[in-house]
């Protein structure tokens, strides 16, 4: 089965500097929603990997982490997606554990978990060390402009981890990924607005 890893905080819904510390301070992204709903249409498994050093800081504890994502994966399924898993790293850096991305636990984990064809799974991220994450574990990454993507871009890291592909935002990451997959879109509105979000070119037919 077709699998996609995704990260939270800035590609599926709106970063900030201060972090995301309640419900209330959650906010979906523009077109996250129903990126997750083609996903979940098309048979895809969706986990969510995030790394959460406030809750090693002392900002909030594991279980305010905890029910934002309880109440991210009713919105999503109220939404007609699935968020299927959902893995998080309570470490600060200095912590050295094997969780935090780039370093690639919480993926092998569910990889495990879940027995992963890693042929046939992505992950969708907006920073250097998600991509280098899904590279550690063999897949393919791509890097969303969203969050903090762009100016990740310039970044000598994501240099040194370079993604498969840089998409605007998650729905033109999963335009990307269905591409890949060949999944065929039944609605061809919904496959020309996906495919031109993702590549900003004409569309072309998908089988």
């Amino acid at each position: 089965m077709q699998t996609v890893f995704l990260d939270r905080d800035g590609v599926i819904n709106e970063n900030r500097v201060d972090h995301v510390k309640s419900w209330q301070e959650f906010v979906f992204l523009p077109g996250a929603l129903a990126a997750l709903r083609w996903l979940n249409l098309a048979g895809f498994r969706v986990f969510v990997v995030t790394n959460q050093a406030i809750i090693g800081r002392g900002i909030v504890p594991a279980s305010v982490v905890e029910d934002i994502h309880t109440r991210m994966q009713v919105q999503v399924a109220l939404h007609g997606g699935q968020i299927h898993d959902i893995r998080y790293c309570p470490h600060d850096d200095h912590a050295k554990c094997d969780c935090r991305k780039p370093r690639p636990g919480m993926l092998r984990d569910l990889a495990r978990r879940w027995n992963v064809d890693l042929a046939h799974a992505y992950l969708v991220g907006d920073a250097w060390s998600d991509i280098a994450a899904g590279h550690a574990i063999g897949i393919r990454s791509i890097l969303v402009r969203t969050g903090r993507g762009a100016q990740q871009l310039a970044r000598p890291e994501t240099q040194q981890h370079p993604p498969d592909h840089v998409a605007n935002d998650l729905l033109g990451a999963v335009a990307w990924i269905m591409h890949q997959e060949e999944v065929a879109l039944t609605r061809r509105g919904v496959a020309q607005s996906l495919y031109e979000r993702s590549v900003g070119a004409p569309f072309f037919s998908v089988r």
